[in-house]
């Protein structure tokens, strides 16, 4: 059995699209032919790293139908469905943890990972996970309010180290899945499937623009006091007042980080967004987008992995025109962060997952280097995380923070581009 480069550039073409051409393969660490993984028949059970912040977490969905657009994938007149994940602070409640993914979709997302490891889904227990969030607790307190759109082919769940993390330092969160990119569990347990294509994705960042602009005003008739939820299911208490929109910031991974700079374009309700190694254009030809043309009058923050930066590199493989227009076109606040031993992935909750599942499978170093690169998975996750919250810390709360003037001893895999 041969974990084969066909089955690590399929992943790359699916969950870490949106690198710059040739980056998703170009670290030279792809094994055409590793040795054998060790046989296992137990199956993985990833463990969440624990959030930093003091706030308890709470945790709720919403089902959103926006009847004044059909969906774009279906072939149908049905009207576009949403589900969306609201995280907030929480009364401190004992009681048992939410689950990270619901059961009737946990094994569709395991055979991401496990198809490109030559492993059964069944090797992956992602069912059995459960997040730091309790559901429907009541929610404590007023707090700023995060928006966050998954790369592209992947489920809003692949965020939720981020997400948790950014709660319990007190931000609500609310986390988007773009119906037909990725499997969705809607109430009563209905999965819709995958079924948008490479090919598609200039139209998918329009449908994800839109998506996003209309949770944005659900969100706005939640705070008023309406119940969006397509079933009126109740809501946790206290969660209206949650919610402070006057202060509204958005991040995403790869797709998601492009959809928050082309957001912010056309939506001034989103005051500051940060794309996590996303480009910013389209195709081989490198069109470029509208953001990636005229830039931002509002702080933006670029975090790029394995060389991917504003900076031009020609004939390169990590070289993005569409951030380098960006950088030059960017009126507001704008910083460019790198990993540079980190990869795409890094940047999805597979920087914890992978490196466990691998070593319970006996998958050699060299292919977990091919996805992840060489960053130490903790210290990564740890990076990322604190550079995140300071970023929003600063332009969402009005907290000036030291962590993005230079580079920090705290954390040596990140490094500032100027």
């Amino acid at each position: 059995m041969t974990v084969r480069r066909r089955s690590l550039l399929a992943l790359a073409a699916t969950t870490l699209l949106l690198t710059p051409a040739g980056a998703a393969v170009a670290s030279g660490n792809i094994m055409t032919g590793p040795p054998e993984p060790v046989a296992t028949t137990t199956a993985y059970r990833p463990e969440l790293p624990r959030p930093t912040g003091r706030h308890a977490i709470g945790t709720t969905e919403l089902h959103l139908v926006d009847s004044s657009r059909t969906d774009p994938w279906s072939g149908s007149a049905r009207p576009r469905e949403l589900m969306a994940g609201v995280w907030y602070p929480a009364v401190p409640t004992a009681g048992p943890r939410a689950p990270y993914v619901p059961a009737e979709i946990a094994r569709t997302l395991a055979r991401d990972l496990t198809d490109l490891f030559e492993l059964t889904p069944e090797q992956l227990d992602y069912a059995g996970v459960r997040s730091h969030a309790r559901t429907g607790v009541p929610a404590y307190g007023r707090h700023p309010v995060v928006l966050y759109s998954p790369g592209f082919g992947t489920s809003r769940l692949m965020g939720t180290n981020h997400v948790e993390d950014l709660v319990s330092r007190g931000y609500v969160v609310v986390t988007i899945d773009h119906t037909g990119e990725a499997p969705v569990r809607f109430p009563g347990g209905r999965v819709t499937p995958a079924v948008v294509s490479h090919d598609a994705i200039k139209k998918a960042l329009g449908v994800r623009v839109a998506d996003t602009r209309f949770v944005l005003d659900q969100l706005g008739r939640l705070a008023a006091g309406a119940n969006p939820d397509a079933e009126h299911r109740p809501l946790p208490a206290g969660l209206r007042h949650a919610l402070d929109l006057r202060r509204t910031g958005m991040f995403g991974y790869s797709l998601g980080g492009f959809a928050a700079a082309e957001t912010m374009l056309v939506d001034r309700r989103i005051d500051a967004g940060a794309n996590l190694d996303g480009t910013m254009g389209f195709g081989p030809d490198g069109e470029l987008s509208e953001s990636a043309k005229r830039g931002l009058d509002r702080p933006f923050l670029l975090f790029g992995a394995q060389g991917h930066s504003h900076l031009p590199q020609p004939g390169a493989p990590w070289n993005d025109p569409s951030w380098t227009s960006f950088w030059q076109h960017q009126r507001g606040w704008k910083l460019d962060l790198s990993l540079p031993r980190g990869t795409h992935g890094s940047f999805a909750d597979y920087q914890f997952s992978v490196p466990g599942l691998a070593q319970h499978a006996g998958v050699p170093d060299e292919v977990v280097d091919s996805l992840l690169g060489t960053v130490d998975p903790a210290r990564s996750v740890r990076a990322q995380r604190a550079y995140l919250a300071a970023y929003f810390d600063q332009f969402l709360k009005g907290r000036p923070q030291a962590l993005l003037r230079k580079e920090s001893p705290r954390h040596p895999d990140v490094q500032f581009v100027r």
